[in-house]
C-alpha cells in the first residue's frame, strides 16, 4: 500500500464525521423517533470502520518525522494508542452491523446484535474523543506535522517564523526583554523583505531595547505605499507610541489626529488617543 500519510488529516475527519454519526443513527434506532434510522446506521458504521483501518495505515505513515521533535514521542504513542483503539472498536461495530443485516431474518438474534453495537458505539464515542484530544496535543502543542508534512524547506522555514513569532510575544510578556528582541531580530533574517516584520522589528526595537528615538527614525525611513491603510496606520501608530516614550505627547497626537482624520471608523485610533496622557 502506498504512503498515504499526507492525508492522514483529511482521513480522521471521515472517521469522526462517519463514526459519530453512525453512532448517533444506532442509538436513536432504538427509540420510536425517526424509524428510518435502523437501516441508515449500518452505512454510517461499516464506512467508519473502513475509514478507520485507512486513518491507522495513514498515521503509520504520518508519525515518523513528528516522531523525532523533541519531546513529542510520548503524545505521538498516545495518539497511535488511542487510535488504534478507536479503529478496533469501530472493526467491531461494523462486524455486529453485518452480523444483524445477515441475520435480519432472526428478529431477536438480530435486536441483540444491533444492542450489542450501539452500547459499543459509546464505547466508540470516547476513543474517537481520546484520539482526537491527543491528536490535538501533537498538532497544537508540539506542532507535529506543522510545517513538515510537505518536507518543503518553504513550510519548514514558515514553522520557524511562526515559532520565532510566539516565542518572542511570549518572551516579552514574561519580561525576557533581550530574548524577545534577540528572536525578533532572528526573524527579520529570515524574512527581510516581510513589511510585517520590518514593523516587528521597529516594536522590538521600541519595547524592547528601548531604543525610542532609533525606533522613531527606523518607523519614518519604513518604505511602503502611504495610501495603504494598513501601513499608514502601523507605521503612525509606532510612531505615535515612540514619541510618548521620548516624552512628546503633542507630536503623538498630531500623528494620531492625522490618522483619525484619514480612517473615522478606526477603534484602534480613536483608543490610542483616549490613551495619550
Amino acid at each position: 500500500m502506498p504512503d498515504i500519510g499526507a492525508f492522514h488529516p483529511q482521513i480522521i475527519h471521515f472517521v469522526i464525521v462517519l463514526g459519530i454519526v453512525g453512532v448517533i443513527l444506532r442509538l436513536v434506532s432504538f427509540t420510536p423517533f425517526f424509524t428510518w434510522s435502523r437501516e441508515a446506521a449500518m452505512p454510517f458504521l461499516v464506512a467508519a470502520a473502513v475509514a478507520g483501518v485507512v486513518a491507522a495505515k495513514s498515521g503509520d505513515d504520518a508519525h515518523d518525522v513528528p516522531e523525532r521533535i523533541p519531546g513529542v514521542r510520548e503524545a505521538v504513542h498516545d495518539h497511535e494508542e488511542s487510535g488504534e483503539l478507536a479503529r478496533n472498536i469501530l472493526l467491531g461495530i461494523a462486524l455486529l452491523e453485518v452480523g444483524a443485516f445477515a441475520l435480519r431474518k432472526k428478529e431477536k438474534v438480530a435486536r441483540g446484535l444491533l444492542m450489542a453495537s450501539g452500547l459499543a458505539g459509546i464505547a466508540a464515542f470516547w476513543a474517537i474523543y481520546e484520539a482526537g484530544e491527543h491528536g490535538g496535543e501533537v498538532v497544537y502543542e508540539y506542532a507535529g506535522g506543522i510545517g513538515t508534512r510537505s518536507g518543503e524547506a518553504e513550510d519548514v522555514q514558515n514553522l520557524l517564523v511562526a515559532g520565532l513569532y510566539n516565542q518572542a510575544r511570549v518572551a516579552r510578556d514574561s519580561g525576557r526583554l533581550d530574548e524577545a528582541a534577540r528572536l525578533t531580530e532572528e526573524l527579520a533574517r529570515q524574512r527581510p523583505d516581510d513589511a510585517n516584520v520590518k514593523f516587528l522589528l521597529v516594536e522590538s526595537q521600541l519595547k524592547d531595547r528601548k531604543d525610542a528615538a532609533g525606533a522613531l527614525a527606523a518607523a519614518a525611513a519604513l518604505q511602503g505605499d502611504p495610501e495603504n491603510p494598513f501601513f499608514a496606520m502601523r507605521r503612525g501608530l509606532l510612531m505615535s507610541d515612540a514619541y510618548v516614550a521620548l516624552g512628546h505627547a503633542d507630536s503623538a497626537k498630531m500623528v494620531l489626529t492625522m490618522l483619525a482624520e484619514r480612517f473615522p471608523e478606526s477603534r484602534t485610533i480613536k483608543g490610542a488617543l483616549e490613551k495619550l496622557p
